[in-house]
């Protein structure tokens, strides 16, 4: 399906989804290429699997013929396997692909957060602990760093933590025994639930924390879907896999309403 088209389809089936709480994104959809030239802060994020195809999407948002991207992978402890693995999918990309770690000291790492963080294109944030993911930006002062990296048009995402980071709140499973309530930085508003397809106690968890107040109403990602926002609002649904979907999940009249919002297959 061509772009042009696809708008055309999402603005006649948002118009027929009935989402409260969700922003008017059809609103924002547009061909003409200076409304995209405009559009500064900007998120793309996925319930989980964020690979190259996402990892292309996303430097194609930054406009750079060959966009530095740095991958931020707090979340994981910075496993190896996952830094290895981020220069495997980057590997077929005209990207300049980097690593930042945040176990650091001042011997081995001559420049600020600032200078790293505000010199590239994208950043993406790892999967894993979400938790303690959020513990150690705000301790190093990342967090205010990725706000003005966000600010400046530098185009950030993830999936997993890598995206719940970016939501005002979420569930999260980085708490021993049950999947519980994690604060994100607030650039998105709402509440997201990744993994909503892979893991058995998200969604029934996620409707009952927005059913009960717990939760804000928010979205929630199948693994290889997700949302690319400008600002706050939504701007495309996207997904690598046919079967893969998202959702915006609110209450209505004391029951969970939960509508699918329609996703384009990206390659």
């Amino acid at each position: 399906m061509k772009r042009r088209d696809f708008l055309a389809s999402s603005v006649v089936a948002g118009a027929g989804l009935g989402i409260t709480g969700l922003p008017a994104a059809s609103e924002n959809f547009s061909d003409d290429d200076s409304t995209q030239q405009a559009d500064t802060r900007k998120i793309l994020l996925a319930g989980g699997g964020f690979g190259t195809t996402f990892i292309k999407y996303l430097a194609e948002l930054t406009g750079k013929t060959r966009p530095k991207i740095c991958y931020l992978p707090t979340a994981n402890g910075e496993s190896e396997s996952g830094i290895i693995r981020w220069y495997e999918m980057c590997a077929p990309l005209n990207v300049e692909p980097s690593v930042q770690r945040t176990f650091i000291s001042s011997y081995s790492m001559d420049r600020s957060w600032e200078d790293v963080l505000l010199s590239v294109d994208g950043i993406v944030a790892s999967g894993g602990n979400t938790l303690n993911q959020q513990a150690i930006w705000r301790a190093q002062g990342i967090d205010e760093v990725l706000r003005k990296a966000w600010d400046r048009g530098i185009v950030l995402g993830g999936a997993s933590a890598g995206s719940l980071c970016w939501f005002e709140e979420g569930t999260t499973d980085s708490r021993p025994q049950e999947v519980t309530v994690v604060k994100g930085l607030e650039f998105l508003r709402g509440s997201h639930s990744p993994h909503y397809d892979a893991e058995a106690a998200r969604r029934p968890t996620y409707h009952r924390m927005i059913l009960s107040g717990e939760l804000q109403p928010g979205y929630a990602c199948y693994n290889d879907a997700g949302i690319y926002f400008v600002d706050n609002e939504v701007r495309r649904v996207v997904k690598t896999r046919e079967d893969a979907k998202v959702f915006h999940v609110s209450v209505a009249g004391g029951q969970i309403v939960e509508r699918e919002l329609p996703a384009e297959m990206i390659r």
